[in-house]
């Protein structure tokens, strides 16, 4: 498993203060947890979105601030800017060693579903990730979903299909749907020899009506 390290430092602005921390691509936060004083941190914006884009919110980080020991924390959210979707401020959870935590973790699609391929399905998706329950140590960043077991048309996956680690718990309803293949767009119907208008029926003159005063 990757190891995620991000070096933080404390932060003594606060407020409206932290645009200034932005100016310079620099990112406010903060870090809290059960039986763990909330510490307001600053961290470089560069470094923020790779971490982001790498580990997600269901991947364990070592947090280091000031450069002293790391301690095990999770990307609690985000807050982005409206416009710019820019990242604005970060909340990280400090882990309790033995404690489980709920987190939500990302569907990863493999393979080729054969009715898509061979029979010109149409294959969707309901839902890309799910909530889970497990001790820190046994979380993983992303769950696989392999479609190349639908070979029919309406045939789907639901979530108790899943192979999923015995040591961790899935949350949601387990007949809720994954992903499944749908027929495809029907083609609009051509009109049969008995919808055909007759040849009379084309050289019909059309009776106009007239317009009462």
């Amino acid at each position: 498993m990757i190891t995620f390290i991000l070096k933080t430092q404390t932060r003594d602005l606060k407020g409206e203060k932290c645009d200034k921390l932005r100016e310079k691509n620099i990112i406010p936060a903060i870090v809290y947890g059960r039986d763990f004083k909330p510490v307001a941190l600053q961290v470089p914006l560069v470094e923020m979105k790779r971490i982001f884009k790498e580990a997600g919110e269901s991947t364990l980080i070592n947090l280091e601030i000031d450069d002293k020991k790391s301690i095990k924390v999770l990307i609690h959210d985000v807050q982005r800017d409206s416009l710019s979707d820019e990242i604005q401020h970060v909340d990280f959870y400090k882990i309790k060693a033995g404690e489980k935590i709920t987190v939500e973790t990302g569907l990863k699609f493999l393979g080729e579903a054969p009715a898509v391929k061979n029979l010109g399905g149409i294959l969707f998706h309901n839902i890309d990730r799910i909530e889970i329950k497990c001790l820190p140590e046994d979380l993983i960043h992303e769950i696989e979903v392999d479609v190349s077991g639908l070979d029919a048309i309406d045939s789907i996956i639901r979530i108790k299909d899943l192979k999923v680690p015995s040591n961790i718990e899935v949350l949601a309803d387990p007949e809720e749907l994954v992903v499944g293949v749908s027929r495809p767009q029907a083609e609009e119907e051509k009109p049969t020899e008995e919808e055909k208008p007759t040849e009379e029926e084309k050289k019909e003159p059309i009776e106009s009506v007239e317009s009462k005063e």
